[in-house]
């Protein structure tokens, strides 16, 4: 009988050498882990710290394992397949990290509090500079923890020619038509493209500047010092002393103000910065936090960071202000970005977290009051009841609005808790609530249930993988036997190839239910993008102080992120009458339930996957496998690894296809913007729109929003393209 798995696994255990567990080494590993653990609670610690432990000792394992094999057959001259296969997957394995990071973003308008609430977080106040009279970080900063001993900050810049695409775009912006009329010139003095476009050349060259050639302004020098690595770095041993040294990059200025210091005139060029903390008693090592600006950038390199970072987070928190978070455009359009977040990237988790809860005017509140018959005694009891309602009002709006979009199984509706109500500012003082009730420490607990519960998850997938090779190395006795062992994976290899049809068949399956919503939805954008086109170019005072910023959108492909007017995206807003459509459904193809009518693409894998352990068993019974479980465990484990792959592959895949419609629509409509942009002179702005309108037109009568749905329906077939 062979030995029972834990007897194996302490068996591989022994394989280790001594010189793994001297003991200088291991007491300096404990002490570097047990201070990656203060954050957490000595319960959660101690679970963390088993975790690390098993993680730990599987890694020396495989290690010493994979040492043993390669010194086994360094002078042999032919390595045998079934050897070197081994070798490749202890060799990933070993490789392989211990914990993608988990991306948490604050996603909020400017002064909606999400700096003030990430210093809260981390314990350290005015570590990141919040708003008061200047406008502050509109680069996105991400704030984390590791080993390192000093508190480091890393700039990054944009590349030189990221900066020349940028200049160019700048000085076509700033290019003042001859022959204005009064009110056309006082319109275009008043344009929030014009004054940003200026704006941003000042602070990097100087006055006057904003009247000089694109190249011209390749032969100036900027006033800031520009390291030719393009990344600057900033270290200092406390807290206080980085936040000051970082400041003037992240901090920006109204303009009229002083030049500020040579760091704020560099800010335009700045693209990302990341800060880490040494050994964070509250922000555990793995967790990022992202504060995101609301409306992306009209440089296109920051612009398309800031939608990457919005996907590849795995939380969203909708950061609000509580006199914002009742309505108004722009708590809207943030929460639809999040919700797409949900729909095309890696997020699976969001929240309403409701800033500056403490700021309530006690006399107007009482008597608006409609709820309760207990009278309010103090400032205190009213702002608890406010947040109570406000809770429990926005969580069933905000529950109502997700299903609408998402699926019926999807992470974020199971949470009975969708809105916090927390306060920054009472955390700090404590003046009228306790620290638990302005949330803050909720928050972290949440942090901290996330990190733990994909450490778990982590683990365990890791020691069952180490396992099966465990399993597998233990059974060889020589290398003939590993030939035919790797004879069987070769097969099962070949056989997972042949089998891949029947993932085709699902991935064709799948997209059928898409279909139908999909033609609702282009009959649906056949009627109203006139309407919708018509609602974009429409500003307040009519074209006063638009007319640049329309050149800016056709400059940018009929992208802009304008710091008055929010984010405008043309493709977007045309084709929200087909992702209205699509939304649930779209989201269902990729959830991870168990639908009756097949909609859903993975538990098809998940049934691929378990058909082929099947037919793995009958395959181990027809070649003696009987009273060998380690060749089975291991080939089944095997498959899992395959699919894994497979799964991580259809995820990564999931943003191309869900962007497809809009792309599609920005590639056809990329002429007519074109031509829109050289547009100057007299009516400038009316003959801009006159181009628009009649381009649109001409490419909606030309199939415009069918070949969209054509491509859309091409990057579902992409899928079936998996990686070898």
């Amino acid at each position: 009988m062979p030995p029972r798995p834990i007897v194996l696994y302490k068996l591989c255990l022994s394989l280790v050498d001594d010189d793994f567990f001297k003991e200088p080494m291991k007491k300096r590993r404990r002490s570097d882990r047990d201070q990656r653990f203060r954050a957490f609670p000595s319960v959660e610690q101690s679970t963390l710290k088993e975790y690390e432990k098993l993680e730990s000792r599987t890694r020396r394992v495989l290690s010493n394992t994979y040492q043993k094999l390669i010194q086994s057959v360094f002078l042999d001259d032919s390595i045998p397949n079934g050897v070197k296969y081994l070798i490749n997957r202890l060799l990933a394995l070993i490789e392989k990290p211990s914990l993608d990071p988990i991306y948490i973003g604050f996603f909020g308008s400017t002064g909606a509090g999400k700096s003030s609430l990430i210093n809260a977080i981390i314990q350290q106040a005015m570590f990141l500079p919040v708003s008061g009279e200047s406008i502050c970080t509109s680069c996105i900063v991400q704030v984390s923890s590791g080993c390192c001993e000093q508190y480091e900050a890393k700039i990054h810049l944009l590349s030189n020619q990221e900066w020349k695409q940028e200049l160019k775009n700048l000085t076509k912006l700033l290019h003042r038509p001859e022959q204005l009329g009064r009110e056309e010139e006082d319109a275009w003095d008043r344009d929030d493209a014009v004054e940003e476009a200026i704006w941003k050349l000042q602070m990097v060259y100087g006055n006057g500047v904003e009247r000089k050639s694109y190249e011209e302004l390749l032969r100036a020098k900027p006033k800031g010092k520009i390291p030719t690595s393009r990344v600057i770095t900033l270290k200092a041993e406390e807290a206080g002393e980085l936040s000051l040294k970082l400041d003037p990059y992240i901090r920006t200025q109204r303009r009229g103000w002083d030049e500020g210091s040579a760091e704020t005139q560099i800010w335009p060029l700045i693209k990302l910065v990341e800060v880490t903390l040494p050994k964070s008693e509250l922000i555990p090592e793995g967790i990022v936090l992202v504060d995101i600006p609301g409306t992306g950038d009209f440089n296109s390199k920051r612009d398309e960071m800031w939608r990457k970072t919005i996907d590849k987070c795995s939380v969203i928190w909708l950061i609000s202000d509580i006199e914002r978070v009742s309505g108004g455009r722009a708590h809207e359009d943030l929460l639809n970005e999040s919700i797409k977040a949900c729909q095309r990237g890696f997020c699976r988790d969001m929240a309403l977290v409701v800033t500056k809860t403490d700021k309530l005017h006690l006399p107007e509140y009482l008597r608006e009051r409609k709820v309760g018959s207990q009278a309010i005694q103090s400032q205190r009891e009213a702002v608890l009841e406010r947040n109570e309602m406000i809770k429990l009002q926005r969580n069933k709006v905000l529950k109502e609005k997700l299903k609408r979009k998402l699926p019926t199984d999807s992470r974020v509706l199971e949470d009975s808790e969708l809105v916090y109500t927390v306060s920054a500012q009472e955390y700090w003082q404590q003046a009228l609530l306790t620290e638990e009730e302005t949330e803050i420490p909720k928050l972290r607990e949440y942090i901290r249930r996330r990190l733990l519960d994909k450490k778990r998850r982590m683990v365990t997938k890791y020691v069952t993988e180490a396992f099966g090779l465990f399993l597998l190395t233990d059974s060889f006795s020589c290398t003939d036997n590993l030939q035919n062992e790797h004879l069987h994976v070769s097969g099962l290899r070949r056989f997972v190839e042949e089998k891949i049809q029947l993932l085709e068949k699902a991935i064709d399956q799948c997209f059928a239910h898409i279909v139908q919503p999909l033609q609702e939805g282009v009959q649906n954008a056949r009627s109203s993008y006139r309407q919708i086109l018509g609602v974009c170019l429409v500003r307040s005072r009519g074209n006063q102080g638009f007319h640049q910023t329309l050149k800016a959108v056709c400059l940018k492909n009929g992208i802009y992120a304008s710091r008055t007017l929010g984010r405008i995206d043309l493709n977007e807003a045309i084709t929200q009458p087909i992702y209205e459509q699509i939304d649930p459904v779209f989201g269902g193809i990729f959830r991870s339930g168990k639908p009756s009518d097949g909609s859903a693409l993975m538990p098809h894998i998940d049934a691929f996957k378990r058909s082929l352990q099947e037919k793995m068993t009958e395959i181990g019974i027809r070649n003696g496998w009987k009273y060998d479980s380690y060749k089975k465990s291991f080939l089944i484990q095997e498959i899992s690894a395959i699919l894994g792959g497979l799964e991580g592959h259809i995820l990564r895949k999931k943003r191309r296809i869900y962007e497809s419609l809009s792309t599609s629509v920005q590639n056809d409509l990329k002429p007519c913007y074109e031509e829109a942009a050289q547009i100057t002179g007299k009516k400038a702005c009316e003959r801009m729109k006159d181009v628009l309108r009649r381009g649109l037109d001409q490419q909606v009568d030309e199939g415009m929003f069918e070949r969209a749905q054509e491509r859309m329906q091409h990057q579902f077939h992409q899928l079936k393209a998996v990686p070898s």
